[in-house]
């Protein structure tokens, strides 16, 4: 029964999809194929024409040119009169046409513009148009009037006009950025280093080539689809060479730990469950480390090359075989039997069968539904090819039936992974993991429909985004051609699994730190016993196997925006180790100047090893503070009978606290009861710590990322991205969860190293992370220098990181004084209470000298 009502749903999605298709292409074929009108160019002769172009490459990922066309044209022209009339009648399409294309081919060319400003006067109508496009490749462009050829180190720039070719342009302007040119047409009225003007030169004169700076050669160097290519393998090989060193580091035999918390089997000699699938997690973690390198490898270097009908025989068998080899069915708790109490676990001989039946044969009915269309081709009107060049409805619904069962299996792959990554590291809960036991059927019903829907959706994303795109290109067609657009709709359903693949394998490498936090979890999250946490002992923070998941995990989702906003894919390889060297170079660099570590191991033992002995550290460390503002009182003359004699003695007495538990010596002096409680943190295991900053980093984020997107969204090539790109909206939400996930997880490694960070003051820690972060993106900078683009965005999300983590910080020596808050009227009271006036004033600063950093910046970059 439930599944019927998956594959109603199926079936319901399908043709709403072959409605909307055969709905759009009855609306394009109440319109003829248009052979081109009469534009009667013997009427422009008399025009006046002024052009200007504008190459912005400094400080530019893609260079940018823009195309500045003003034209007068005489009344007497036929078609001058419809240049007046509304933007969406068909009579001023013409005229625009015949104005600024011709005859040209609508196809001809992908330009950007905005609307023609059109004045009219008795004697002439003039015609503003600007238009503009990004140089992204060595493949011509045509903006405007103007042509521009890139060949290597060298780019040809022509004045070539689809119509006005026989009047003399009155003035003729290229502004070339600064780069070196050669003016070909020996014309040149004047000329400077940046720009050169004609003045009454016919437009067939006009050519210049510039010799593009060595920055920018290095850029395009770069970019090469070769070298981008070989980059994100090498990005991918490094991935997943990471993933299988943790996991294979992991799964040494590993020592009783110091907490008490982890690492001992119940009575009777058996392991438990946590401890079951800490053994079998690292195992999943190298079969994923093997297949996710694998397969990145074939997506990018070999599947390009296939025929549609190739790329879909390799990719139904490849997206089963990723869901089968997940075997979601298996996870690290104890199977809950139909029926059955929570507490009465049941045989997994009897429910792991019916889950693995339930996923597999869900998995090869999708999977027989996309080879049905391949085998049966000409069921569906198809080619065996399935490059149609007229499609019926039946065909199309069929082209989107590939797709949808294609996508729909590497989605439930990816989901499949993601499911067995967190039941094996105890990441969901007891419920969901009973209700998958109990009704396998009816959670893969839900779970497929939900995958129905992204697969749904990310077809109606690239239908719009090539919706968006051929109305750009056809912007000035009178009476579009059906059969061309049905043509360009058809190409785009036969690629639409193969783009919609390539992006959700771009974004699997978050599967990768859901491992890694998932075996992190399962190796240290202390056990509970009667519902209740147990006491966590004496802990630093975590062991070399831990520290190189946390670490991981922070130049995974933190570090990897620096290759990002550097924009060179050719060395997306080297971010990941050096940002990893980079962290473990600041610890390295600064674990013997932490706080705790200047006092010894044995100070730790003795004052911090039980729960007892850090409520007494908490009362002397309040006692502290108290001691200080009577001294503050005193100084101001309202101590009352208090004495500064008594004062000093309690400070003595707390000193000597910490002096006679030390083994090398006294500490240095500026340490103080009150350091060691904030560098201990608020909770006991530096796991509690590590949730709780990631907790608070999240939230101090999310203003961080609006930020961030709307900075992003002020830039046109942005913008454009999501307007005509298939996966352009898809992008922008997967940029939304990456900046929160970016700013948890640098959180949580806050948290997860806060004792073994230095710095006596909280924000000195935060300072120490962001400097890991920040010597990577040094090394970025120094990139984007060389290739002269823009520091801006990296630059803006540092400032923001360190913003985040400050913050967090901040917070975190509340939660560590927590208890206090009965006791104070307002936050700000105990913030006051915590660092005191002195304190507080230069921590307050230091925040406000972030905010008028970001502000400053921000409003520099504001285009």
């Amino acid at each position: 029964m439930v599944m019927t009502r998956w594959w109603r749903l199926l079936s319901l999605v399908v043709l709403m999809t072959c409605g909307w298709g055969c709905g759009t292409a009855q609306a394009q074929a109440q319109h003829h194929r248009n052979a081109g009108p009469d534009c009667h160019v013997q009427g422009l002769k008399g025009s006046t024409v002024k052009a200007a172009l504008r190459l912005l490459q400094h400080k530019r990922a893609h260079p940018l040119v823009t195309s500045d066309m003003t034209v007068w044209v005489p009344r007497h022209w036929q078609l001058a009169e419809y240049l007046t009339f509304s933007e969406d009648s068909e009579q001023y399409r013409t005229a625009m046409r015949c104005l600024l294309r011709g005859n040209e081919a609508p196809a001809a060319r992908t330009e950007w513009h905005a609307d023609p400003d059109v004045m009219a006067t008795t004697t002439q109508v003039k015609v503003h148009y600007v238009a503009y496009d990004w140089i992204t490749s060595e493949k011509p462009r045509k903006v405007g009037p103007w042509q521009i050829a890139p060949a290597g180190n060298k780019w040809n720039i022509i004045l070539r006009p689809p119509a006005l070719q026989k009047n003399l342009w009155s003035e003729i302007t290229a502004d070339l950025g600064g780069l070196n040119f050669n003016d070909f047409s020996g014309h040149a009225w004047s000329s400077t280093e940046k720009s050169v003007t004609w003045r009454n030169q016919p437009p067939d004169r006009i050519q210049v080539q510039v010799d593009l700076s060595w920055q920018r050669s290095l850029a395009v160097f770069l970019s090469k689809p070769s070298l981008a290519t070989a980059g994100v393998a090498a990005w991918w090989v490094s991935a997943s060479v990471l993933l299988a060193l943790a996991a294979l580091r992991v799964r040494r035999p590993r020592a009783a730990p110091a907490d008490g918390t982890a690492g001992h089997s119940p009575p009777g000699g058996q392991p438990s469950n946590a401890e079951g699938a800490e053994g079998s997690l690292p195992r999943t973690l190298l079969q994923w480390a093997l297949l996710s390198g694998a397969v990145a490898l074939t997506l990018l270097l070999l599947v390009k090359r296939f025929s549609p009908r190739s790329q879909a025989l390799l990719c139904i068998p490849a997206g089963l075989a990723l869901l089968l080899v997940a075997r979601p069915w298996n996870h690290g708790g104890t199977p809950i039997a139909p029926g059955a109490a929570p507490q009465e676990p049941a045989r997994p001989e009897d429910v792991q069968p019916r889950k693995a039946r339930t996923v597999v044969s869900t998995g090869c009915a999708v999977a027989g539904v996309g080879l049905l269309v391949i085998v049966a081709h000409e069921l569906f009107g198809l080619p065996e090819n399935l490059q149609p060049t007229t499609a019926t409805v039946v065909g199309r619904a069929g082209l989107v039936l590939l797709g949808l069962s294609i996508t729909w299996l590497w989605l439930a792959a990816m989901a499949a992974w993601a499911w067995r990554f967190a039941s094996e590291g105890n990441l969901l809960s007891k419920r969901w993991a009973a209700r998958w036991d109990r009704t396998p059927a009816h959670c893969v019903a839900v779970a497929g429909g939900l995958l129905v829907t992204v697969a749904a959706a990310l077809l109606v994303c690239a239908w719009w985004g090539n919706r968006q795109r051929w109305m750009r290109v056809n912007w000035l067609v009178a009476r579009p051609d059906s059969a061309a657009y049905d043509k360009d709709l058809n190409t785009v359903l036969t690629r639409l699994f193969f783009t919609d693949l390539n992006w959700l394998f771009a974004y699997s490498w978050v599967l990768t730190g859901i491992a890694l936090l998932a075996l992190l979890t399962s190796r240290n999250r202390p056990r509970r016993a009667r519902g209740r946490r147990r006491p966590a002992r004496h802990s630093l923070g975590p062991d070399k196997p831990d520290l190189l998941l946390i670490v991981a995990m922070f130049a995974l989702f933190v570090g990897l925006r620096a290759a990002a906003f550097a924009g060179a894919s050719a060395v997306y390889g080297v971010w990941l180790p050096l940002n990893i060297l980079s962290v473990y170079a600041v610890l390295a660099l600064g674990r013997r100047s932490s706080v705790l570590s200047e006092l010894g191991d044995r100070f730790c033992v003795q004052r911090l090893g039980t729960e007892k002995h850090r409520r007494e550290m908490m009362s002397r460390a309040h006692q502290y503070s108290n001691v200080n503002h009577q001294m503050y009182l005193l100084d101001q003359g309202r101590a009352g009978a208090t004495t500064r004699e008594q004062l000093q003695e309690q400070l003595r007495q707390l000193r000597q606290w910490l002096t006679t538990a030390c083994d090398r010596g006294n500490p240095p002096d500026q340490i103080s009861v009150l350091d060691v409680a904030l560098a201990w943190g608020p909770d006991g295991h530096w796991w509690y710590n590590a949730t709780r900053a990631a907790r608070l980093a999240f939230w101090f984020g999310t203003p961080a990322t609006a930020l961030l997107v709307y900075f992003q969204m002020q830039e046109p090539y942005f913008q454009g991205h999501i307007k005509a790109d298939p996966t352009g909206i898809p992008d922008f939400l997967a940029s939304l969860a990456l900046y929160q996930m970016a700013w948890t997880a640098a959180g949580f490694t806050l948290g997860a190293l806060w004792r073994l960070l230095p710095g006596r003051r909280s924000q000195a820690r935060a300072w120490m992370l962001a400097a890991a972060y920040g010597i990577p993106v040094l090394a970025a900078a120094g990139l984007v220098r060389l290739t002269d683009t823009d520091t801006g965005q990296m630059t803006l999300y540092t400032l923001l990181l360190l913003g985040v983590l400050t913050l967090t910080s901040i917070w975190m020596d509340m939660a560590t004084f927590r208890e206090e808050r009965q006791y104070t009227p307002s936050p700000f009271a105990l913030l006051v209470s915590i660092y005191q006036l002195r304190g507080l004033s230069v921590r307050i600063a230091w925040l406000l000298t972030q905010l008028t950093a970001v502000v400053a910046l921000y409003q520099k970059l504001k285009p």
